[in-house]
């Protein structure tokens, strides 16, 4: 769903924030009434206090300079918005949602410049993922941690390089591309779309090499994804997992028990790796990727199709000279390196008692 206004008009009540939020390379921007405006700033939570506590009219005043007439009238109708618009060239991911019966917003900062996997500071793994035809690469972690940029990247490079037809299903479009040696298809869920599984049915009638799906949110995309992978297209997609071996959980638990077997064997199959990724707070400013790799050779396909799932951290562990890493390790080294805090290290981490075993 796109914005009322383009990148081209000025929000004369908007632009001190988002330009604030610009300068301040900040990732998100929270509006709620009876609070100062928020900025996320290298993960952490700020207020602005250099502006007063939003009231309800104020709240009003800034989500009507972007936000269409008939948009609000969904958010005044108990229904949560999504959309995008650009300022500056940089665009808005942006949520309009009730809370205590007033209106609130939060934002997400989607630069226009598509970085490429080594400026994003990205394990060199990508060029394998993004060299194949065919197959699954799931890119993993929490919310806010990059793993749009990631796909982006991906998607940018196989642009760059060769002739493909690749087609995006988000929900909404965050980067825009631009084709290069590609055609590329950007469908919006909601706007060109009814669904995932829908635009996901009709790709296999549009001759796609490529398919980006912005998230597997549920059985149908995950089974549509592993179709679409089965059938000769490489598929880029997201969820929300912390490591390679829990999102091979949780893709198989999606099913019901009398589909598993047939999942994992359909799963082992296709994937052709995990990466989780986490965005840490580096010591001198700013943040650092961390990425767990998870290759699909021979040995974790064959923990995928016997249930043997909590194996996957072993095979990555002794795996190191495939390009695998385990998550706990790549923060090891950080910490090593004096990049980052072993305070905020242990907070990423899927085992802190691990990572201060490497540690100490």
């Amino acid at each position: 769903m796109e914005a009322k206004q383009n990148g081209a008009t000025k929000f004369p009540a908007f632009s001190r924030l988002l330009d604030l939020a610009i300068s301040k390379t900040a990732s998100d921007i929270h509006v709620v009434p009876g609070a100062h405006p928020l900025l996320r700033i290298d993960g952490r939570l700020l207020p602005v206090t250099s502006e007063p506590p939003l009231t309800k009219e104020k709240v009003d005043n800034l989500l009507s300079e972007i936000a269409k007439t008939e948009v609000l009238e969904k958010v005044r109708n108990r229904q949560e918005v999504d959309f995008s618009f650009e300022y500056k060239n940089t665009r808005f991911r942006t949520n309009i949602y009730l809370q205590k019966d007033l209106p609130a917003a939060s934002l997400r900062l989607i630069p226009s410049a598509i970085k490429s996997y080594t400026e994003l500071g990205l394990p060199p793994i990508i060029e394998h993922f993004t060299a194949q035809s065919q197959g699954l690469v799931i890119i993993t972690g929490p919310t806010g941690h990059g793993k749009s940029t990631t796909l982006a990247s991906m998607v940018q490079k196989i642009n760059l390089e060769r002739r493909e037809h690749i087609i995006t299903i988000e929900d909404p479009i965050e980067y825009l591309f631009h084709n290069e040696k590609s055609l590329i298809s950007q469908r919006e869920v909601g706007n060109d779309t009814m669904s995932f599984t829908t635009a996901l049915r009709s790709a296999l009638r549009e001759d796609p090499n490529v398919i980006l799906i912005g998230e597997m949110r549920d059985l149908e995309t995950i089974e549509s994804a592993l179709v679409m992978a089965e059938t000769g297209h490489l598929v880029l997609t997201t969820l929300h997992t912390n490591s390679a071996a829990q999102t091979v959980d949780r893709i198989v638990s999606v099913f019901p028990s009398y589909q598993q077997q047939q999942i994992r064997s359909q799963l082992a199959a296709v994937i052709l790796g995990v990466m989780s990724q986490r965005l840490i707070p580096r010591i001198s400013g700013g943040r650092t990727v961390a990425a767990e790799v998870m290759i699909a050779n021979a040995a974790v396909r064959t923990l995928i199709r016997d249930s043997k799932i909590h194996q996957i951290p072993n095979v990555i562990q002794t795996s190191a000279s495939e390009g695998m890493i385990l998550l706990d390790k790549v923060l090891a080294e950080l910490i090593s390196r004096g990049e980052v805090s072993l305070e905020d290290a242990l907070t990423w981490s899927i085992s802190p008692k691990s990572l201060k075993m490497m540690v100490y």
